[in-house]
């Protein structure tokens, strides 16, 4: 039997269970601010993005919320962000390495430098992601990661060509990182968590404004500066292997507050997304094959683990209350994602 849960749009009364998600994601986790103003204002951008209210689609902002369907209890959330670096630089810092070398002395070596870039333009962005430690397993975080990939096959002409995703970096439980404290409090004479707010808040100039604009040589930062960048959170080791999983690669770009890594892929090599295919849904018994299932309805998502048994390639019998959770009949049509 699968659990309860379904994704679905957030909206503007899921203030307080959001503000709960917010408290219990800890320090460092950007797009989960315990900020009032900042959650409120992402609930309504979302709102207005699913109703399709937003005069550019491509600054379309979808947070979903994983809800128990018996209890209405929220577990989770996780989010889509149609573009970035369009309305507002995205910055980030590129590792590359350097090759120095002398004849006369006769010595080589490579050296890697950070480099402030701007390099993700367009590129839609996966995130959000934050299950509640009551609400982990049974594939509930399984289920609030792929989500966000059937939500965008339900419309692929709304998202970009590549997809990003950036992970928390090492980031203790009272807001410290190694990171921030050997190159960002020099130059932003700030805390970590301040710079952080005003990351989520301004158009980001006071990046342009205060960081170096010459490279870093990573050999002359401390030893525990060095060893965390392009480490992820410890919290965040599953979701790293599940974006792996789906064909997320890491290409040396981390974070400039904390060091996290980056990692993108094609939107049409998404595993999820390419394996995904929309089948007719019948109602009865049967059991044997699990996965996702989604009701394809960009503007009305709903998304639920599924259980039950292909009838060729394009008819699956699973139970009412599966078609229930997407509020769909027997007959209708759905996107279905299977395990191997």
């Amino acid at each position: 039997m699968t659990i309860p849960y379904v994704m679905r749009p957030a909206r503007l009364d899921d203030f307080e269970s959001l503000m709960i998600l917010a408290e219990e994601s800890g320090p460092g986790f950007t797009s989960l601010p315990v900020h009032e103003r900042i959650l409120r204002e992402r609930l309504e951008k979302s709102e207005k993005s699913f109703a399709g209210d937003l005069d550019q689609p491509q600054y379309g902002k979808y947070l979903m919320m994983m809800v128990n369907d018996e209890t209405g209890e929220v577990g989770g959330c996780s989010a889509v962000k149609a573009g970035v670096g369009i309305d507002q630089p995205f910055f980030n810092y590129r590792v590359i390495t350097l090759a120095q070398a002398s004849q006369a002395a006769n010595r080589r070596h490579d050296m890697d430098a950070l480099v402030l870039t701007n390099e993700f333009v367009g590129y839609t962005e996966v995130g959000t992601l934050f299950l509640r430690q009551a609400h982990r397993g049974g594939g509930a975080g399984r289920l609030a990661a792929q989500s966000r990939y059937l939500f965008m096959a339900s419309n692929l002409d709304r998202f970009g060509d590549m997809v990003l995703a950036e992970l928390r970096g090492v980031v203790d439980a009272q807001g410290g990182t190694p990171f921030w404290e050997a190159i960002g409090r020099h130059f932003f004479q700030m805390e970590f968590t301040e710079a952080d707010i005003l990351s989520a808040t301004t158009d980001n100039q006071f990046i342009l404004d205060l960081m170096p604009k010459y490279p870093i040589y990573v050999d002359l930062l401390p030893p525990e500066a060095r060893e965390v960048i392009g480490r992820c959170h410890a919290d965040g080791v599953g979701a790293l292997k599940l974006l792996e999983w789906e064909g997320f690669r890491f290409e040396r770009t981390v974070d400039i507050f904390d060091g996290g890594p980056l990692v993108a892929a094609p939107r049409k090599l998404i595993r999820t997304i390419r394996e995904s295919r929309v089948v007719t849904l019948r109602e009865g018994e049967a059991s044997g094959e699990t996965g996702l299932v989604s009701n394809d309805h960009f503007n009305d998502i709903r998304i639920s683990l599924i259980e039950g048994e292909s009838r060729g390639e394009n008819e699956f019998v699973t139970s009412g209350a599966v078609l229930d959770r997407l509020r769909l009949k027997p007959g209708d049509t759905a996107r279905l994602w299977l395990r191997s």
